[in-house]
């Protein structure tokens, strides 16, 4: 039987790991199930011991009817998910991840280019997953790292847009994105990938400050951040992105979400 939820609300189980449910859908996002002491692959060479547990195991998830995919790095899908998540569910990532995906057995792996969808249906309700545009490194250190993408899911009942939220990935602020909210406006809610992430002092992904400035950029009603405390390469902490956001004024539009906490996606009041 399909849960249908009142109003969307998302699940935080660790790293950028989520379980969003939104209408009658089921997502999850960057699938993270390594264990506090277990390392991750970060790629070339690198890697990263955990700190925490998931809120969840792979076992505990509820039915999916797709996974949302930001990259193909080993804190984002690693050897559990490779393991244990079913070959037959779609998986909506970058064209690279997408095809790696589908060479370890993943048939409905789906790499979409930049502005590109993959609709999924049910009974009077579309969920629309594009593509958005995001870059994990700076300059050409760009180059060395995986292709990264945001996701916008527009959830459409009867014909009409119902709810809206993004979903950054790993990427810095970078000019490009200025592009999302003039193409989509009116955006509901955002979960913010953060963390500060820096390896040989390089920003890989956003900090308090550079988070901040998206969130004045892209003005969603809702910002929920993730992404911000598993690995020692997290270097700017949750309470730096909040204490930026309060100095901005922008507290009101923030919601904290602990592991294992699930919290609506829809503004306070």
């Amino acid at each position: 039987m399909v849960r249908l939820t009142a109003q969307p609300e998302v699940t935080f189980v660790g790293t950028a790991t989520t379980v969003l449910r939104i209408g009658g859908f089921t997502l999850l996002t960057d699938p993270n199930f390594l264990h506090r002491g277990q390392r991750a692959y970060l790629g070339k060479g690198l890697w990263s011991r955990r700190r925490t547990d998931p809120a969840l195991r792979i076992a505990q998830l509820p039915a999916l009817d797709a996974v949302v995919l930001s990259h193909l790095h080993g804190d984002h899908f690693d050897r559990v998910a490779r393991r244990e998540l079913d070959r037959d569910l779609p998986i909506v990532t970058t064209p690279a991840a997408g095809r790696k995906l589908r060479r370890w057995g993943f048939r409905a792996a789906d790499g979409l280019p930049t502005w590109h969808s993959r609709e999924l249906h049910r009974p009077g309700e579309t969920l629309r997953l594009t593509s958005m545009p995001g870059r994990h490194g700076p300059g050409a250190l760009d180059l060395l790292m995986p292709d990264v993408m945001g996701t916008m899911i527009d959830l459409e009942r009867d014909g009409s847009r119902r709810f809206r939220l993004y979903v950054t990935g790993d990427t810095l602020n970078r000019p490009m994105l200025a592009d999302i909210p003039e193409r989509y406006p009116d955006i509901d809610a955002m979960l913010i990938h953060l963390g500060g992430t820096r390896i040989a002092g390089i920003l890989l992904t956003m900090d308090a400050r550079q988070g901040s400035d998206l969130v004045e950029l892209v003005r969603p009603k809702l910002t929920v951040p993730i992404h911000y405390d598993d690995y020692p390469v997290f270097r700017s902490p949750l309470s730096h992105f909040v204490a930026e956001a309060r100095r901005r004024g922008l507290a009101g539009r923030i919601r904290t979400v602990a592991r294992g906490e699930t919290v609506p996606l829809t503004p306070p009041g």
